[in-house]
């Protein structure tokens, strides 16, 4: 018999990677854009800042400590896309010009913690239609085996999307700031027509 552990951790993998609700998947990727293969630890720790982000509010949410407009949550997400994509493309374009593309990890660490905060209460309408009836050890458990879930979901991503730029920029000899501003403009795209589509 599949243990509440074992059940929720794939319930949070299973989540991330649904394609049918691709706005996290796009999240990830834009966060990713500017990033090369070698330089993966960066983007673990990135992911890592968005998944305590999310963590917090999913868990608050969840257990209805703080309360949750769905239909602004929805809309704010793709928001959070767009600010990526964003930053992505004017940051790697100042850096540029100075010589340097130093990725400013703390401006980018406080960009996820801070969006992360707004996907946990995303993912908070899923996971309270699926939380179990039981103790406070329970619940617990189920929420820490979903966010682990999320956050192997999320690496997961990572490593694919970290592989075809290094397909790209190096063996296909793309220039990264092509890649990125093709990355990035895709998924600033994708998420403006998810906002439209999601107004209040």
């Amino acid at each position: 018999m599949q243990s509440v552990f074992s059940a929720y951790l794939q319930l949070g993998f299973g989540h991330i990677a649904d394609l049918n609700g691709y706005d996290h998947i796009l999240f990830v990727v834009a966060l990713c854009a500017i990033y090369r293969l070698r330089e993966w630890r960066k983007v673990a720790l990135l992911v890592t800042a968005f998944t305590l982000g999310h963590s917090l509010t999913l868990a608050l949410a969840a257990l209805d400590v703080i309360p949750v407009n769905s239909a602004w949550v929805e809309f704010l997400i793709p928001l959070t896309i767009l600010a990526t994509a964003l930053y992505n493309v004017i940051a790697h374009q100042e850096e540029s010009q100075m010589g340097t593309f130093s990725r400013s990890l703390q401006v980018n660490y406080l960009f996820a913690l801070f969006f992360g905060l707004i996907h946990g209460m995303g993912f908070s309408n899923f996971l309270r239609s699926s939380l179990l009836p039981g103790e406070e050890g329970q619940l617990v458990t189920q929420l820490l085996a979903f966010n682990i879930g999320v956050e192997l979901g999320q690496l997961a991503i990572v490593g694919a999307v970290l592989c075809l730029s290094y397909v790209m920029l190096f063996l296909l000899k793309v220039k990264q700031r092509e890649w990125n501003v093709f990355v990035s403009g895709s998924a600033f795209g994708l998420a403006l027509v998810m906002a439209l589509e999601r107004v209040p």
